[in-house]
């Protein structure tokens, strides 16, 4: 399996909402980097703490949080996944739409890192509530 066929079956994962075909691509030594900004922000290593601090996270905080995937681009070992997020958050019923790149990073046919590139102000901005 090549690598963007990897990265492709784990956005099909995130389609389907089965975390486990989500976190299939982790080893335990994946790092996995939310974006500094972002809700989730912050590097987790392996299937265990990327499911406990950014998946489980996202399902208790927010409605509907999607990752629409519009490219999946191959540069040598780096597989560059760019789309759209959108959701509602739950607390103050808020919706946003936000622009975002995942870098994934491979090593001997694993995958090593990913790296979220996010425009976080749209969802920074849904989880405050209105003045």
């Amino acid at each position: 399996m090549s690598n963007v066929d990897v990265i492709r079956a784990h956005y099909a994962a995130s389609d389907r909402g089965d975390l486990p075909g989500m976190l299939a691509p982790l080893g335990p030594k994946t790092t996995w980097t939310e974006a500094a900004g972002f809700p989730y922000a912050g590097t987790y290593t392996g299937p265990d703490e990327v499911a406990e601090h950014v998946f489980a996270a996202i399902g208790r905080d927010w409605d509907g949080y999607r990752f629409t995937l519009e490219d999946l681009l191959a540069a040598g070992e780096t597989v560059i996944g760019v789309g759209t997020y959108t959701g509602t958050h739950r607390r103050t019923g808020r919706s946003f739409t936000a622009r975002v790149a995942h870098l994934w990073r491979f090593d001997g046919g694993e995958v090593a890192s990913f790296e979220q590139i996010v425009d976080s102000a749209p969802v920074v901005a849904a989880t405050r509530e209105q003045q």
